[in-house]
């Protein structure tokens, strides 16, 4: 009775620890290995298994075709025998995100290896419900519309639960990443299939893989754990980390990916050239900025280490220093800018103003959070204050001809 209780209230031993993340893995790696003998004879006899749906979806950097496919026929035994059971779908679907929450509760909880394993499953219920609908001819707009919506909040459970877990710890900034990047995912797409744009197979990173990645990361990270740092009571569970990380990059990338990829169809078909118009110039100011960068993070670097200044007092000075280098650079060879200096110069003082105000204070509110480094703080504020505010003014405010000057074409 005792090891019974030890082993629900999570108070386990490093060797219990390591068999309940990997007795499940053992359970079921051995099943799919075993498919996947049967299934690559069953490949050179027959050819691959084809299925529609996994088809339709088509492929990632992350999960290619054949991984897909045979993943499809590994569980077909699974789902013929839900199909034939007479469960409702939205009884899958609900199941789902029960398991999620679980998921995320487990997580949250440090009961890593549970947690893990029970987000796996709620993928898999996830990859039939949809199947089981379509089979039986129950496929609705709202069916659909309440699937896409519960499987957000799945998402947001687990991750929740993994932000609650790493709340003291620098973790808990990628797992935020992750979680507003595996929201932003599904949305661009929607968006661009509103307007008539197909964004579904754009990206590397989308939801099968993130349940992937993200489940197996902290289903066996306690077995590394175990063995590291046995008598650790909060461990940092390293494998799920990765896994976080790996995720908050991804779902990033697959989000700008699928922006830039829908912005460019919608530009074409309405006959507009916005970002042809403006690729070259963002790219010119982005490596004018690189090069004041350069300047300001060095100064930055000796003000504070050398020096002994505040962070954010430092980065108000290297401000200075790198929007000097900036304007030169982008008025001569950027912008082709033909306007009189002095007015320019006012305008661009004014951004670069507030540009300073911006990078400081986003500094010091990051600097609020726990274990990080200043290098870090100022990195991240940095890149999203030249795309979200120095860039658009400097093409439509500082740099844009005014009445009167002449327009150069640029080179």
């Amino acid at each position: 009775m005792d090891t019974l209780l030890s082993w629900i209230t999570g108070d386990l031993t490093p060797a219990a620890r390591v068999w309940t993340a990997l007795g499940p893995a053992v359970l079921l790696a051995g099943y799919f290995v075993v498919a996947l003998l049967l299934y690559l004879v069953r490949y050179a006899l027959k050819g691959p298994f084809h299925d529609p749906e996994m088809e339709s979806r088509g492929e990632s950097v992350l999960a290619n075709m054949f991984f897909r496919l045979y993943f499809a026929w590994t569980i077909r035994p699974l789902w013929l025998g839900v199909y034939r059971s007479g469960i409702p779908p939205m009884a899958v679907t609900t199941l789902s995100v029960l398991l999620a929450l679980a998921a995320g509760v487990s997580l949250a909880a440090g009961r890593f290896a549970l947690g893990g394993w029970l987000y796996i499953f709620s993928g898999i219920c996830d990859l039939i419900d949809g199947r089981l609908a379509r089979a039986r001819n129950k496929v609705t707009k709202a069916g659909g519309a309440l699937d896409s919506i519960l499987d957000r909040y799945a998402d947001a459970a687990v991750l929740g639960g993994l932000a609650i877990y790493y709340r003291d710890t620098w973790v808990m900034v990628p797992t935020l990443f992750a979680l507003v990047g595996s929201a932003l995912v599904p949305y661009i797409r929607a968006r661009g299939e509103a307007a008539g744009v197909s964004v579904k197979e754009v990206g590397v990173m989308q939801r099968a893989e993130r349940i992937l990645y993200l489940g197996v990361g902290c289903a066996l990270s306690p077995i590394l754990e175990a063995l590291l740092v046995p008598e650790d009571p909060k461990p940092l569970h390293r494998i799920a980390v990765i896994g976080i990380m790996l995720l908050a990059i991804a779902t990033q990338l697959t989000a700008l990916h699928r922006l830039f990829f829908v912005l460019t169809a919608l530009s074409e078909t309405s006959g507009g050239a916005f970002l042809r118009e403006h690729k070259k110039p963002f790219i010119r100011n982005s490596m004018s900025a690189l090069v004041a960068t350069v300047c300001d993070f060095t100064l930055v670097n000796v003000l504070v280490l050398v020096v002994g200044f505040a962070a954010p007092l430092a980065t108000a000075f290297g401000c200075v220093l790198g929007g000097l280098v900036d304007f030169s650079i982008n008025r001569v060879w950027t912008f082709h800018s033909t306007d009189r200096k002095l007015p320019q110069m006012g305008r661009y003082a004014f951004v670069s103003f507030t540009s300073a105000l911006l990078n400081s204070g986003g500094v010091a509110v990051l600097l609020l959070l726990p274990d990080i480094d200043f290098r870090i703080a100022w990195g991240v504020v940095r890149i999203a204050v030249a795309v979200a505010w120095n860039y658009p003014l400097h093409r439509d405010y500082v740099f844009a001809p005014r009445d009167g000057a002449p327009v150069v074409k640029q080179a």
